[in-house]
């Protein structure tokens, strides 16, 4: 008769075989977050742009097999459980991309495109803040001074 650590054992090689366990520990994770989350405090609405960076970073995290982090992310941010479409992200981003550009999350794209006209361009962007992103203290939260 198996005793209880070799049971143990043989579950966890099961789970892990079957790619359950990471699951397994990412949902626990996101239910762990989502049950110290204080609900009183309300959460910023999710921007619009807040929620296209969000939608960057979820597809490059599963194209790389980062489905657990990408599980706390969806759960933490508020980011819809569904992904946005490819072709209305590319279109708000205002990129266009030709077939082998689809076989790689757009983030690939927007980082080529960047490093790739350093050289063209000999200076560097100038980037501006976004009048509908407010300063916000670590972790999301609005400051109230804003």
């Amino acid at each position: 008769m198996a005793t209880i650590t070799e049971l143990k054992s043989a579950l966890k090689e099961t789970l892990e075989a079957r790619g359950v366990l990471g699951q397994l520990k990412a949902r626990i994770r996101a239910e762990v977050f989502s049950a110290l989350d204080d609900q009183n405090t309300p959460r910023p609405p999710l921007s619009h742009e807040n929620l296209l960076i969000n939608e960057l970073i979820r597809e490059y995290l599963e194209f790389n097999k980062y489905r657990h982090t990408a599980s706390v992310l969806t759960a933490e941010s508020g980011q819809p459980e569904v992904p946005l479409d490819r072709q209305f992200m590319a279109n708000e981003l205002n990129v266009a991309e030709d077939s082998s550009a689809k076989a790689v999350p757009l983030m690939y794209g927007l980082l080529h495109h960047f490093l790739s006209s350093k050289e063209e361009h000999k200076g560097k962007l100038f980037l501006k803040g976004s009048a509908t992103v407010h300063s916000q203290e670590p972790h999301g939260h609005l400051n109230a001074e804003s």
